[in-house]
């Protein structure tokens, strides 16, 4: 039932059904014409045509950068031209330039007279060998050497006494000429006066010559004696030099059983324990020179090839800079690690101690007018790309780079003066072409 028809519904049956009227609070409503009016449409039309642009610019820039990316997360870096210095920096530790190890020359018992940490002196005495074995061969050789001696000297005794037999048999000889002369001498007057044969004559001549080629014959054989019983003392004093050498030998290795410090310094460390049986060449005991120090750095083996003996060295002690020189590259590679020595090039730092850590830089070449920027913990040699600021952008460019040092690397081509470079982790880039960047 429509609300006009209510209102005609008699008022007496109202009144008989004793209901009361809803006239006093209905009211007509008008019906509005349309929910915008008219000219209210072109702004809305606007609007949307504006909102439609700016989301189609951003859809633009973001299909052209691929990648946005805060400010505050770059590092820039400018390309300039100037002196480029060529270097690797590494971490080293001091170590003794001297730390002789000494070892045992012998097998034997070791009994220790210092300890670890102790301070010693040249000389002093450090350890003990006792080994039976070398002093019993020392005693062994000592007399052989003894009864080499007494050898030589009773053939010296034979020597000049056969000397003086040949020789005596030598002056025989002449006796017997100057016999045989006289005796031809007065052969020779009865040989005149015609009072013997010559038959005796002619053996008077005989027995001249025959005295004189007897003596001939003596006196070679005594030079030739002589000679033979030379060659022979000779021999037999080679043989008493040579284990005289030998015991010298032995002497002194009996007395290196007494092991002395060759060095002032620090004891290191004992490589045995004490009354400990060792066999021959065990290392004892480690010293150290405590007044010359060096460094030993480590550096990666790409950089083994270019670090030579004698190149300049910095050396950073407790934050004081130190010129040094390399003077050992190890040709052996661990762990795709090169160990180097560095020693100070004039007076070292006062209070260094054993395995401090310094830091060492190494400059392997200087050189100017380089066009070079400052190298990021990303920008390697093998870099082939870097991005390149433009406002509010940062571009992608190729590049070939050259040397790298710990602080710089060298452009080679791709880049120019005053170009502003992203040294810092573009990995979540992508590789992006562009990449928008955000104040």
């Amino acid at each position: 039932m429509k609300l006009a028809q209510l209102r005609k519904i008699p008022e007496a049956v109202t009144e008989a059904a004793g209901i009361r009227g809803t006239d006093a609070q209905d009211k007509p409503v008008s019906t509005p014409a349309g929910l915008w009016p008219r000219h209210r449409l072109p702004i809305l039309l606007g609007a949307a045509a504006l909102v439609v642009l700016l989301f189609a610019w951003l859809i633009h820039g973001w299909l052209r950068s691929g990648q946005v990316i805060s400010r505050e997360r770059l590092r820039i870096a400018e390309v300039t031209r100037g002196h480029f210095v060529r270097d690797v920096a590494a971490d080293g530790t001091v170590v003794a330039a001297i730390n002789p190890t000494l070892f045992a020359i012998a097998p034997g018992t070791v009994s220790y007279k210092a300890r670890a940490g102790d301070a010693i002196k040249k000389g002093d005495v450090l350890a003990v060998l006792d080994s039976p074995e070398l002093n019993n061969e020392y005693q062994r050789e000592q007399a052989t050497l003894d009864s080499l001696d007494a050898a030589l000297a009773r053939q010296q005794i034979e020597i000049r006494r056969e000397i003086l037999t040949s020789q005596q048999q030598a002056d025989l000889a002449q006796v017997t000429i100057e016999a045989a002369e006289r005796e031809l001498k007065r052969s020779q007057w009865a040989w005149d006066q015609h009072v013997i044969s010559e038959r005796d004559y002619r053996r008077a001549i005989d027995d001249v010559s025959t005295a004189k080629l007897n003596y001939s014959h003596a006196r070679d054989s005594a030079g030739l004696q002589r000679d033979s019983l030379a060659l022979d003392l000779r021999t037999k004093r080679l043989e008493r030099d040579r284990q005289a050498l030998v015991v010298a030998g032995l002497k002194d290795r009996v007395a290196q059983l007494t092991v002395r410090s060759p060095v002032n310094g620090m004891v290191a460390n004992l490589a045995q324990p004490e009354k400990t049986r060792v066999a021959d060449n065990a290392p004892l005991m480690t010293v150290v020179d405590l007044s010359a120090f060096e460094i030993e750095f480590q550096v990666a083996e790409t950089y083994a090839g270019d670090i030579k003996p004698g190149m300049s060295a910095d050396i950073t002690v407790d934050g004081r800079d130190v010129a040094g020189i390399v003077t050992a590259i190890s040709p052996e590679v661990r762990q795709n690690q090169v160990v180097g020595r560095v020693k100070f090039k004039g007076e070292q730092p006062a209070g260094l101690r054993q395995n401090e850590r310094v830091a060492v830089r190494v400059v392997l070449d200087q050189r100017d007018n380089v066009l070079k920027f400052e190298r990021g913990s990303f920008i390697e040699e093998a870099t082939r790309a870097v991005y390149v600021v433009h406002g509010a952008h940062a571009q992608r460019v190729p590049v070939q780079l050259g040397a790298a040092s710990v602080s710089e690397i060298e452009v080679v081509r791709g880049l120019s003066p005053g170009d502003q470079v992203v040294i810092s982790d573009m990995r979540d880039s992508n590789q992006a072409a562009e990449v928008a960047i955000s104040n």
